[in-house]
C-alpha cells in the first residue's frame, strides 16, 4: 500500500478557492525542484535513452558477442532501490535463470492472477495491471510479446509505457532484486513467470528507482498504459446510472478501480507513513515465516512451485468483511445474474496482494452460489479459491466503496449507446516561480500571469434529444515528472483550471496593451468563471467534463498557490471541431519579436550618414543643436556640467566614471528608492551602448542613454506602488510591455531567472540593466533587418556580431 500522499482538495467557493480542512499540503521544500533554467530545458530532454541504441540494436549486439545485457542507466545495486535511505539488509540482484528452473516470460497468456504484491508500497501500480490485462491489444502494446527466456535470449527486455503525449520504450536488463533467493517486490503466482517483475522494473526505471513507486493513484498507471483521460468519481456523489456507466466502461475496454478511505485520512492510493526500514524488516520477517511454511510442505513431483506471497502489513485497516481500507482494487467485470427470479448486479474486484477477499454475499464460497446454475457459474468465471479475486454485490461495493476511477481509451467511452469521435488537442505548459506561476484565483495579483490557453468551440454536438445549442467538451490537466523528482523533495501540487469566456473586445484590449491575447488582471477581477475544476487536488491529473455554448474562451492552468514550479500538459477533447492554442507563444524563427518602437531604436548618432547627404546632416544637427541649446533646462546644464568635469577633456567615460554620474544624479531623486547602480551594471551599459569599441561612451551615447533611463524610470515608479525601490517580478510582463518590447514567454522566465531576487522581486538598477540589454538587441536586429519583414539571415560573421550583443553580460 502507498505512503504518505492524502488527498489535498481545496474546495471552490463564489469568491474563489478555499483549501480543505481535512488535509495538509504537500508542497515540497522551496516550491520547486529544478529551478526557472531546468524548467525551461528539461521539456526538450529525453525521457529514457540507452545511448541512443534502440532494444532491436542492443539486443542484436549482445547475441553477436555472446553476452547477458547489463543495464547501465539502471544498475543492479542500492541507488535503482532507494532514494532516502540505505537498505538494512543486503538484497542479491540475480537473474531469472538464478532464482528458478526454467524461468518463462509469459506462461499461459499474461492475466490479472499472474500478479502478488511484494513488500512495495504500489498496491495502485498493480491494481492498473490487472486492468491492463483485460484488454490484449493494450496488453500487447506495454508488453510485447516476442520476447523470451529460451529463444533469442540476452538477458534484455523493454516495454512501453505512454508519458506525456508520447510512447517511450524502456529498455532492462533482467537482474532482479531478491532475498533469500526470493523477489522482494512483486512476482507471478506461479514461481517460473517474470513478466510482472520485469514490467514493475522497468516503471520503476521510468521514474529513478523502485522507492519512487511507493505511494500513487491507479489512475496515474492506467494512463501511463494507455493514454487515455481519467474521471474520477466519489461513490456517494455518483450519478444515478453509475452501473450503467461502469457496464459500458468494461464493454469497451476501459480501465476501472475502486478504493476504500480509512479512517485516518488515508485515501485509496495512500498508506500510512512507513520507512523503507520498516518495509525491509517487516518483509525479512514474511519470508522466514514463508520458509518454514514452505518446509513443511512436499512439492515433489510438481513442475512449477508456487511463488510465497509478502502480504504487506495491515495496520490494522482490514475489515471484519475482508475488505481493506487505504487499499487499490481492480474492477474487472461488471454483470447481472438471475437469482431466485430476479437480476442481481454484481461487480467482480481483484485485491492486487493475490489473497485477503470479501467473505459477504457473493463471495467464493457464499450460499448465494448455490442458487445460479452451472452455465451461469462458468459466464461468471465463478472459482473457489484465495487469489484475491471475488464476486460483490453491486449494493454491498455502493456501501462499502468510496472512490470510482475510470480510464477511458477515448473520452467518448462512457457516453451512454452513443459512439463518437472526439478531436484531441495537447498543449505542454510551465509554470515558472516569479512569472507565470500565479496560484488560484483566491490570489488575483498574481492569477492573471498564469498561461493561457485560447479554446475556441465551433460546432455545437449532434444530439437531436438536446434543445441546447452546447458544445461536449473534455479537459484534463496533468503536471509531469513530479514522482521521479520526489528525491529531490517534489511532491504532487495541488492543481485545479477555470474557464472563462472571451469577446472580441476582450482580445482587443489585449491588443492595445501589447500582451498579443494575454488577458490582464482587470479581467479576471470583473468577469466570473463560466466553468472551472470542481477541485484543486494533489492528483497528477485532473479532468472534468463541460458542456458549454460554441464561443470563445481562456483556460487557465495553475498551482493552488503561487510561486510553484513545474510542468504540466493540458490536454482537451472535444465532440466537434474545436481550437486549441497557447496564448502569446510564438513558435516562428526569432526568439525575440519586433518592437512596436522600431524606427525609434535603430543607430544612436547622426554621424553614421556620409557621401551625399553629408552636407544636409550635419546642417540638421547645427539647426538640432541650436534649437537644443535654447531648450536647455537648468537639470540639462547641472547634467552636462557633471559629465565634463568627470569625463575629462575627451568627453567619454569609463564604467567608473558612469556609475558616478548615474548615481549623483539618481541621489538628486528623493521619491526613487534606489542604493544606485553596481559597477557590473555599468560594465554591462558601456559594453552595450560602446558603438566604436572603445570601452568608453561619449556625452551624445551617455545622453541617449540616459533618456532612456528617464522614461524607464517612469515605468518602474508606475509598478513600485509601494515605494519599496522593487517590483515585483509578476509584473514585468507589463512593464516591458509598456517599454514597447515584444517578447515571448519563455523570454520572460529568462528574465526573471536573471533579474529577480530570491523573494522575487527586482530592484532599479537590475530593472534598467534589463531594459538596456533589451533596447540593444533590438536595435541590433533591426539593423540586420533591411526589409523590415521581422526575420533576418546573418552569415558567420554577422552571427558573431549579434551574439556579442545578445551574450554581453
Amino acid at each position: 500500500m502507498p505512503t504518505a500522499i492524502n488527498a489535498v482538495v481545496a474546495q471552490q467557493t463564489a469568491a474563489g478557492s478555499v483549501p480543505s480542512t481535512t488535509a495538509g499540503t504537500t508542497e515540497g521544500a522551496g516550491g520547486g525542484t529544478g529551478g526557472i533554467y531546468s524548467a525551461i530545458i528539461s521539456r526538450n530532454q529525453p525521457i529514457i535513452h540507452v545511448k541512443e541504441k534502440t532494444y532491436e540494436e542492443l539486443h542484436k549486439k549482445c547475441l553477436e558477442k555472446n553476452i547477458l545485457y547489463e543495464d547501465p542507466d539502471f544498475p543492479p545495486n542500492e541507488s535503482s532501490l532507494f532514494y532516502s535511505q540505505k537498505s538494512p539488509v543486503k538484497f542479491e540482484w540475480k537473474r531469472p535463470r538464478e532464482i528458478c528452473e526454467n524461468p518463462r516470460f509469459i506462461i499461459g497468456g499474461a492475466n490479472r492472477t499472474d500478479i502478488c504484491q511484494g513488500e512495495l508500497g504500489n498496491c495502485w501500480f498493480l491494481a492498473a495491471i490487472a486492468c491492463l490485462t483485460l484488454n490484449k491489444k493494450l496488453l500487447c502494446r506495454v508488453i510485447p510479446h516476442d520476447q523470451s527466456f529460451i529463444q533469442n535470449y540476452a538477458g534484455i527486455f523493454h516495454f512501453q509505457f505512454w508519458r506525456y503525449g508520447d510512447w517511450v520504450d524502456v529498455v532492462i536488463d533482467d537482474c532482479l532484486p531478491t532475498y533469500n533467493n526470493q523477489l522482494v517486490f512483486t512476482k507471478s503466482s506461479q514461481r517460473n513467470e517474470f513478466w510482472s517483475a520485469l514490467l514493475e522494473k522497468a516503471y520503476a526505471k521510468l521514474h529513478g528507482s523502485y522507492e519512487a513507486l511507493k505511494g500513487g493513484n491507479t489512475t496515474e498507471a492506467m494512463e501511463d498504459f494507455t493514454g487515455g483521460v481519467t474521471e474520477f468519481y466519489e461513490i456517494k456523489d455518483a450519478p444515478k446510472d453509475i452501473y450503467k456507466i461502469m457496464k459500458h466502461a468494461i464493454d469497451r475496454g476501459s480501465l476501472m478501480a475502486s478504493s476504500i478511505d480509512d479512517d485516518l485520512g488515508f485515501s485509496y492510493g495512500s498508506a500510512p507513513r512507513s520507512t523503507i526500514g520498516e518495509l525491509i524488516a517487516r518483509m525479512v520477517k514474511n519470508q522466514e515465516n514463508a520458509q518454514m511454511t514452505q518446509s513443511t510442505l512436499d512439492y515433489q513431483g510438481i513442475e512449477e512451485r508456487p511463488a510465497w506471497t509478502i502480504m504487506p502489513m495491515q495496520y490494522e485497516t482490514r475489515m471484519s468483511c475482508g475488505l481493506v481500507k487505504g487499499h487499490a482494487y481492480s474492477v474487472t467485470a461488471v454483470e447481472e445474474v438471475l437469482f431466485k427470479g430476479e437480476k442481481i448486479r454484481l461487480v467482480r474486484l481483484r485485491n492486487p496482494w493475490g489473497q485477503v477477499e470479501w467473505n459477504g454475499a457473493w463471495s467464493d464460497k457464499s450460499e448465494e452460489w448455490d442458487s445460479v446454475n452451472k452455465e451461469e457459474k462458468i459466464r461468471l468465471q465463478h472459482k473457489v479459491v484465495e487469489d484475491g479475486e471475488f464476486w460483490i454485490s453491486f449494493q454491498d461495493f455502493m456501501r462499502h466503496f468510496t472512490k470510482l476511477e475510470i480510464c477511458n481509451l477515448t473520452p467518448d467511452a462512457l457516453e451512454v449507446d452513443k459512439f463518437q469521435t472526439w478531436t484531441v488537442s495537447v498543449n505542454e505548459g510551465r509554470w515558472v516561480r516569479g512569472c507565470s506561476a500565479g496560484g488560484c484565483r483566491n490570489y488575483p495579483d498574481t492569477f492573471w500571469t498564469n498561461p493561457q490557453y485560447r479554446l475556441k468551440l465551433l460546432e455545437e454536438d449532434d444530439d437531436p434529444e438536446d434543445e441546447e445549442v452546447i458544445c461536449s467538451f473534455l479537459v484534463a490537466l496533468m503536471q509531469k515528472n513530479r514522482r521521479k523528482e520526489r528525491k529531490l523533495g517534489a511532491n504532487l501540487y495541488t492543481i485545479g483550471f477555470a474557464i472563462y469566456e472571451v469577446t472580441a473586445l476582450d482580445f482587443a484590449l489585449c491588443t492595445m496593451h501589447g500582451t498579443k491575447h494575454h488577458l490582464q488582471k482587470d479581467f479576471f477581477l470583473y468577469n466570473a468563471s463560466k466553468a472551472r475544476s470542481k477541485t484543486y487536488i494533489n492528483m497528477r491529473e485532473i479532468s472534468e467534463r463541460f458542456r458549454l455554448p460554441p464561443s470563445e474562451y481562456v483556460i487557465i492552468p495553475s498551482t493552488y498557490d503561487p510561486h510553484q514550479e513545474g510542468e504540466f500538459i493540458l490536454r482537451v477533447f472535444s465532440e466537434k471541431r474545436s481550437l486549441s492554442e497557447v496564448i502569446h507563444s510564438h513558435h516562428v524563427a526569432p526568439i525575440i519579436f519586433v518592437s512596436d518602437r522600431a524606427n525609434s531604436n535603430k543607430e544612436l548618432t547622426a554621424e553614421e550618414n556620409d557621401g551625399k547627404d553629408g552636407e544636409k546632416t550635419q546642417a540638421d544637427e547645427k539647426k538640432r543643436s541650436s534649437t537644443k541649446a535654447h531648450e536647455e533646462s537648468e537639470e540639462q546644464k547641472q547634467f552636462r556640467n557633471i559629465f565634463r568635469q568627470i569625463a575629462g577633456d575627451d568627453m567619454e567615460i569609463n564604467a567608473e566614471e558612469l556609475r558616478n554620474v548615474l548615481n549623483n544624479v539618481v541621489k538628486k531623486h528623493k521619491d526613487l528608492r534606489s542604493e544606485g547602480f553596481e559597477l557590473e551594471s555599468c560594465r554591462s551599459m558601456i559594453a552595450l551602448m560602446d558603438t566604436d569599441g572603445s570601452g568608453k561612451i561619449n556625452f551624445d551615447e551617455f545622453r541617449h542613454l540616459w533618456d532612456k533611463i528617464k522614461s524607464w524610470q517612469k515605468i518602474f515608479k508606475r509598478y513600485d506602488t509601494d515605494h519599496s525601490g522593487t517590483i515585483n517580478s509578476y509584473e514585468m510582463r507589463n512593464a516591458v510591455n509598456d517599454a514597447g518590447f515584444r517578447l515571448n514567454n519563455q523570454l520572460y522566465d529568462i528574465i526573471t531567472m536573471r533579474y529577480a531576487d530570491k523573494n522575487m522581486n527586482i530592484d532599479f538598477d537590475s530593472f534598467i540593466c534589463c531594459f538596456v540589454r533589451l533596447d540593444a538587441m533590438f536595435r541590433a536586429f533591426h539593423a540586420f533587418d533591411k526589409d523590415g519583414d521581422g526575420i533576418i539571415k546573418l552569415n558567420v560573421l554577422e552571427v558573431n556580431c549579434f551574439m556579442r550583443v545578445c551574450l554581453t553580460p
